[in-house]
């Protein structure tokens, strides 16, 4: 199957860099801190490079946990560790998002909170959404068939790029 680069490592890093810089204008003046949920797999991988852009450049806390999620059975949702959302400026890290089943899957949880915000972001957003989640941070949106599938590959810890295949 062919390969359709999109994106490269350098152009992602970019993205990656500019994203954290609005997340950090927009939360400059808040004190509650950040918690940054990675989907399990690549999203984790951008979640924690955006992790490492943003300790620098915020004042609050930063913490990032993994947010499991069982492609069988959407209702098997799980966090890395267990917190209190309360009060609490919420990011939400994919990779690529299509129908956007799997950050509305991810939400679920917060629902049992009062978050002050929460907010997504994605490297890649495709056009073909089927459930009601917005990406309010997003690297590079891609109108592609429904055939089409785009991967984002990474490699200890980095993204190395994405591709249509």
């Amino acid at each position: 199957m062919a390969k359709n680069q999109i994106l490269s490592k350098e152009v992602a890093e970019r993205k990656m860099e500019r994203i954290a810089l609005e997340i950090a204008g927009q939360l400059y003046t808040e004190s509650e801190p950040l918690i940054i949920i990675g989907v399990e797999g690549s999203g984790m991988v951008i979640a924690n490079k955006l992790y490492l852009l943003l300790k620098p450049l915020l004042q609050q806390p930063v913490q990032i946990i993994t947010c499991g999620i069982d492609k069988k059975n959407n209702e098997a949702i799980s966090y890395s560790e267990e917190i209190d959302f309360n009060n609490k400026s919420v990011l939400l890290v994919d990779d690529v998002t299509s129908s956007g089943r799997t950050l509305l899957y991810a939400l679920k949880p917060l629902l049992e909170y009062q978050p002050k915000r929460i907010q997504t972001m994605c490297l890649v957003e495709r056009m073909h959404k089927n459930f009601p989640v917005k990406i309010d941070y997003i690297g590079l949106s891609i109108a592609t068939t429904l055939q089409d599938h785009i991967q984002v590959e990474v490699e200890d810890g980095e993204v190395m790029g994405a591709y249509i295949l």
